[in-house]
This record gives C-alpha cells, structure tokens and sequence, in this order.
C-alpha cells in the first residue's frame, strides 16, 4: 500500500540498493576516466597581436565559401564552447558545410594588460583579424558576434562596416535594461570603479561565482545531485567533467575594459541610446546597413530574448532577419537540437547573401 507521498518502505528500499549499485560501480568507473579537454577540431594560427591568437579550423575538405567567417566571442569565457566536442561543434557543423571557419582566442590577460580598453579589443584586436583575413581572402568578412562579442561586432560593424559582408549575433544583449535581466540588475548597483580600483583586473572566481548566484539550485546543487544518475555511463560523466572544465577555465578580465564596459552598457544601456564611445568614436546602431541575422535562445536567463530582440528596427538594415531556438543560453550551440537547427539556419541565411 502507498503512503502519502505516493510510495511505501519497500520503494524506498529498491530505491536505495540502485542507488548504492551506481555509486559502486561509479566508484569503478572513475579510474579509467582520463583528462578531458574541450576543442574537437584542428586549428592553425594564422595571426597574433600579444597574447591574442587568431585561428583558422582546419576541417576534412577544403572550404566551398570563399569569404571568412569570423567568430567573436565573450572575453569572460574561453572561445571552445562552439567546438566543445566532436559531437556538440558548432564549428564541425559550419565546416561540414563549406565554410572558412576562425576564431579569436583573446587568451588569459594578465597584469599587464591592466589597461587595456574596449578601443584596444576593438579597433586593434578585432580590426587587426579582420584586416589580416582580408589580406588571405582578398575580400570582405562575415562576422558572428557571440554574447558579449555580439556587443562587440554590433560595435565594430557601426564603425568599419566596409570591412564586413554579413553580421550574425548569437544571444547578444541589445537592450541591457530588461525588466528580466537579473544580471543587469546586479551590475547597476556595483560601483565599478571602487571595484576595478581596488582589484584591477576583474579574477574570473569572482565572475563565475556571479553567473552561478544566478540559478543558485540549479547551478550549484541540483547538477551535481544529477551527476549521481550518470556516474556509471562514461560519455554521459566525460560530457559532464568536460563542460565542467570548461566553465571554470575562465581568463580574468581586464581592468579597464571591464570598467568601460560595465559603465556604457550595463548601466548606461548605451546600445539603446546610442551613448557607447569606443576612443574618440560613438557607435550609432543606425549606421550599421549590411545585412544582420539575430539568433536568440528562448530559455536564456543570461541574456533574456527580450534584450535581444531589441536590435529590431535600431539598426540601418533593411536585411534584418531574427530567429529564436528552444535552450538557454549555452544549450543554443551545444544540445541535439541545436546542432540540428542552428548551423543550418546560419548556413541557409549566408549563402543567400554569398553574391
């Protein structure tokens, strides 16, 4: 007979031998798990500035697509996510079909880059990969801005459009002053300059401790409850250990930058009211014609769909096209459906703008 809560002693008991039997053999399992790394395809450098490398993925067969496609991506997290592993790569997808793949990798700043700002990672990093892919391919540039690099080649293409072909941003936050941003929240109240004073460059400790605060349960107890479900499968455990690895190889973020950008987006919700100055230039939203693709993920809690679809109707385009996939904010390029959907769209959107 059922008690109350819908089961009886003897449910309970079964319940707990399974669950002894995994941990035994999980506890069998977890020797012959050897180091996991995240980043599935090969890859060769092909220009660098200081610590910054920019790579191009070497895929089976020699690109169809002529012109680049360039990834941007966040300065709080390293660049792999869109080629986490061979069965969860972004970057194998658009390979597969045909297309020139980089990346910048930004690396891990140190004390000396203290100082460097939002001009530096913009008008000499960024515009310093771009030229020299020109310089290879003899053309133009399509860019994919992801999350904060989202922010980054919105800004970009408003001040060297000529250089670019096609722009796609991926969960990238136009509007920052949502009502459902948690995160802007947060970084309103946060005297930046006492904190960027003080630490100078921001330790990713403290960042991830910030994203994980976000989904407190979520993020730092009902995942590990969940890792004793997949504690004796291998894959299932290597997948966790290496999104794991991934999470917390963070690089600190520079000072300054940090401090601009806070300031001009954050709080300022520069994107919206065009008051983001990157050196002695000020990025207008409407400036930007060439064509752009908004993906945006429905379940995101970092970058709310709404922030995203803000950039609707703020830019010069008459090329605007947005679309939404089920996920949060990494599932969007790492879940089966991701995988399915989000490459092909990219794909389909690129070459119908290829002429």
């Amino acid at each position: 007979m059922k008690g109350p809560l819908g089961f009886n002693a003897d449910d309970l008991m079964q319940e707990t031998l399974a669950m002894q039997r995994k941990l035994m053999e999980g506890l069998q399992l977890l020797p012959s798990v050897e180091d996991v790394d995240y980043g599935a395809t090969a890859r060769e450098a092909v220009w660098s500035d200081g610590k910054v490398v920019l790579y191009r993925f070497v895929g089976d067969q020699p690109p169809v697509h002529a012109r680049p496609l360039l990834i941007v991506y966040a300065l709080v997290n390293r660049p792999y996510m869109v080629d986490l592993q061979a069965d969860r790569s972004l970057v194998q997808k658009l390979l597969a079909l045909g297309h020139d793949v980089y990346v910048l990798d930004w690396g891990y700043p140190d004390r000396s880059e203290r100082y460097l700002t939002l001009e530096d990672y913009l008008l000499r990093y960024i515009d310093g990969a771009v030229d020299a892919l020109r310089a290879r391919s003899g053309g133009t540039v399509d860019m994919l801005g992801i999350c904060q690099g989202g922010v980054f080649a919105l800004c970009y293409a408003a001040l060297r459009q000529a250089k670019l072909a096609n722009l796609v941003t991926m969960v990238t936050p136009v509007d920052f002053h949502t009502a459902d941003n948690m995160l802007s929240h947060w970084a309103r109240q946060v005297d930046v300059d006492l904190l960027v004073d003080t630490l100078g460059n921001i330790p990713a400790d403290l960042m991830n401790s910030s994203y994980l605060m976000l989904k407190p349960f979520r993020l730092n107890v009902q995942k590990y409850v969940g890792l004793l479900d997949i504690l004796d499968d291998k894959a299932a455990l290597e997948d966790f250990l290496r999104m794991e690895k991934w999470i917390f190889d963070s690089p600190d973020l520079a000072g300054e930058a940090f401090r601009e950008f806070i300031k001009q987006f954050y709080q300022g919700n520069g994107l919206m009211r065009e008051g983001v100055q990157i050196g002695d230039e000020r990025v207008q939203l409407s400036q930007v014609t060439l064509p752009v693709l908004n993906l945006y993920a429905e379940q995101d809690h970092l970058v709310p769909p709404d922030a995203s679809r803000a950039l609707r109707g703020r830019i010069g385009s008459t090329d605007y096209t947005e679309s939404s996939f089920r996920g949060g904010h990494i599932g969007i390029y790492v879940s089966g459906r991701a995988q399915r959907e989000v490459p092909a769209t990219l794909h389909e959107w690129l070459v119908a703008r290829s002429g």
